[in-house]
């Protein structure tokens, strides 16, 4: 880990952590959260801090084309609750982390009584996460396989780089698809195709 400092004190202190693995508590991770509402963090159920960079425009292109159809599918049929990217879920008390995937939908019994102000206690049923320039696929795949285990019954891992889907059933091995245009998430998402053109 290295410090960069300047001889004037008008600088900011800049921390580089590139190399270096960050462990914090569940608490200080809110306070992370709370006092840099710019930044994108997870924490793994091991607390082990992760800072993601922003996407560039094209994935976040391909992002907003993904939550515009989950959630329009969501709109219409009334079934759940979809949420965007920098919705965080909280799965901390069942062995989990702290997690934002970039599309998830709930149904809509699961949430009721439940106080979604802050991160999500609930394991949704659907997600998607899509594969950035700049994301490593081990990391992603990790991260699909800890979803699996707590209980998301449907995930995909979108692989623009490779043209490959990742599809993470629960219960099931995971199943890739390569170059789809649509894949059928009606199993969990009644009537629901998930259209991938503008993502290829």
């Amino acid at each position: 880990m290295t410090i960069a400092t300047h001889i004037n004190n008008t600088q900011p202190l800049l921390l580089n952590v590139s190399n270096t693995t960050l462990h914090v508590t569940p608490e200080e991770f809110d306070s992370l959260c709370i006092d840099n509402p710019d930044l994108r963090l997870e924490l793994t159920k091991d607390q082990k801090l992760i800072v993601m960079p922003p996407t560039g425009g094209e994935s976040g292109k391909k992002n907003i084309d993904l939550t515009i159809q989950v959630g329009g599918w969501s709109k219409h049929t009334k079934l759940g609750q979809a949420f965007e990217s920098s919705t965080g879920y909280d799965f901390i008390a069942i062995g989990g982390g702290k997690m934002s995937p970039d599309v998830s939908w709930i149904e809509k019994s699961r949430l009721e009584g439940v106080d979604i102000t802050g991160f999500i206690p609930v394991v949704p049923d659907f997600v998607i996460e899509l594969r950035s320039a700049t994301d490593r696929l081990n990391i992603l795949k990790t991260k699909m396989f800890e979803y699996q285990g707590l209980g998301v019954k449907l995930g995909l891992l979108i692989n623009p780089q490779d043209q490959q889907v990742g599809i993470y059933r629960l219960g099931q091995e995971v199943e890739v698809l390569e170059s789809p245009m649509t894949v059928d998430c009606s199993d969990i998402l009644p009537g629901f195709n998930l259209d991938l053109a503008e993502i290829w």
